[in-house]
């Protein structure tokens, strides 16, 4: 079964096992090799805390990968950069772990220089050698499957696009079949107009073809009926590639309930083992921010209550997780407290922000409650930032999706924020952009993309951008 699930549509083919095994590993290979290899040169063996060390980095690479989500043939180096970026963020996330246990002492620092320099370079190499190596060893003496195409529109035409550009698949794409002229169905390459629908069976027979892909319309049920009927005396192996492909789509994924498959179309990403890397991660996390940032927060706390009237925290309700209520904390900046039916978002130079307010607005430390909810269950480290009631309320009823940003927990921090969506929503169409960021997370997320987003946002902090 071929699904998609991503927006703009996209298309997720199901490889060879090999070839999709040997896909999901090249990362961890590369990065264990090149550590390997850098510390026999550097301190001549591997010991325990080098074997502790690939424990854990193997979870960060394996199965997502650093290049998840870009094309090796991407326009402005996409490949190199999401590696660069994503190395960037493990290899940060490790630093500051080797830091906080006070274990940087035991690697040879040579060693893990080398390492942290030559492994994004090793990687780029490996990613762009591997798909044509593996081609050759995967197809080399063997002959590639021919398939057809049955439905010469946007879903067959996005289809036939992904086979090329999967050689490790070893699937050659022989033409289209479709019953409209071709001025109907888009531009098909020389040869590739194979005829109607009626020759399909034929033709198949024919020219022993291995692969059929019935990329035709779910309402044109009859005709797909009879075609299967019409199938059934070949031996190619027949796939549906359903067109709720040009839906927005959320991780979408084909499942079983007892022998019965079903299709997922909108579907959160932290079901079976993601979830457990999902709340595992946000234990971790927010447990050494609050072991660091446990005196800050006192301090914080009581400068708040010698500066003005009123509570330490503001807490103030939110939609979480599948929409529940929940409460969610912060460190009071304000000098009212809003958590009704109408509440006005803050402003540059709000009349309502404190001195020290400002202050914590601006350098996000109003923030550090939340991880209090990260332990609680209620949020987690990263995801879409949750809206007051107020104005949830309000948007769910003038945003398309609005509400599939509740398929997960809200977060501290999100894939919006870091990309220049942090602040105030003062129009339509900003809240429009901010909504469209949490949705492509939820179709793309990954243990390494969440690493990313915490990254990016120390240095987003650090500028201050959007924040009062």
């Amino acid at each position: 079964m071929l699904v998609a699930n991503s927006h703009p549509p996209r298309l997720e083919l199901s490889q060879p096992g090999s070839a999709a095994l040997v896909q999901a590993v090249i990362d961890p290979i590369v990065v264990l090799g090149v550590l390997i290899a850098c510390v026999l040169w550097f301190d001549g063996k591997f010991g325990a805390p080098y074997l502790i060390l690939s424990l854990i980095v193997f979870p960060m690479t394996f199965p997502a990968g650093l290049s998840r989500g870009a094309p090796h043939g991407g326009p402005n180096f996409a490949l190199e950069r999401a590696i660069v970026t994503g190395w960037l963020a493990v290899a940060g996330l490790l630093l500051m772990l080797g830091w906080a246990t006070q274990t940087l002492d035991v690697f040879d620092q040579g060693a893990i220089l080398a390492w942290l320099v030559a492994t994004p370079f090793a990687l780029i190499g490996a990613h762009r050698l591997a798909p044509l190596l593996l081609a050759r060893l995967l197809w080399s003496g063997r002959a590639q499957r021919t398939a057809v195409i049955a439905g010469a529109n946007e879903v067959g035409h996005r289809l036939a696009e992904r086979i090329r550009a999967e050689p490790l698949l070893g699937v050659r794409v022989a033409g289209f079949f479709d019953d409209r002229d071709t001025h109907r169905t888009g531009p098909i390459g020389p040869g590739e107009d194979l005829g109607a629908l009626s020759r399909l069976a034929e033709y198949v027979k024919q020219k022993r073809i291995d692969i059929i892909y019935i990329a035709l319309p779910m309402a044109s049920q009859p005709r797909v009926r009879r075609l299967l009927e019409e199938l059934h005396d070949t031996t190619a192996s027949i796939y549906f590639v359903p067109d709720v492909m040009l839906f927005d789509l959320i991780q979408a994924r084909v499942d079983a309930i007892g022998g019965l498959p079903v299709l997922a179309v909108c579907e959160s990403p932290f079901y079976g083992w993601n979830a457990v890397v999902k709340r595992a991660s946000d234990l971790v996390l927010a447990s050494l921010v609050l072991l660091f940032a446990g005196p800050l927060m006192l301090a914080i706390a009581a400068l708040i209550r010698l500066e003005s009237p009123g509570p330490a925290l503001f807490r103030q309700r939110r939609y979480g997780l599948d929409g529940r209520e929940i409460v969610v904390y912060k460190f009071r900046s304000m000098t009212v407290l809003e958590d009704g039916a109408v509440i006005r978002q803050a402003t540059r130079d709000d009349k309502r922000v404190t001195r020290l307010g400002a202050f914590l607005r601006a350098s996000s430390l109003d923030e550090l409650p939340q991880f209090l909810n990260v332990l609680q269950g209620r949020m987690s480290v990263v995801g879409p930032r949750p809206h007051a009631i107020a104005h949830n309320e309000m948007y769910r009823k003038r945003i398309r999706g609005y509400m599939i940003r509740h398929k997960v927990r809200p977060g501290i921090t999100g894939l919006a924020q870091v990309n220049g969506l942090r602040g105030e929503t003062d129009t339509l169409e900003k809240m429009e952009a901010r909504i469209e960021q949490d949705l492509a997370y939820l179709r793309n997320w990954s243990l390494l993309l969440d690493l990313k987003i915490v990254a990016l946002t120390v240095l987003v902090v650090l500028g201050r951008r959007n924040a009062y």
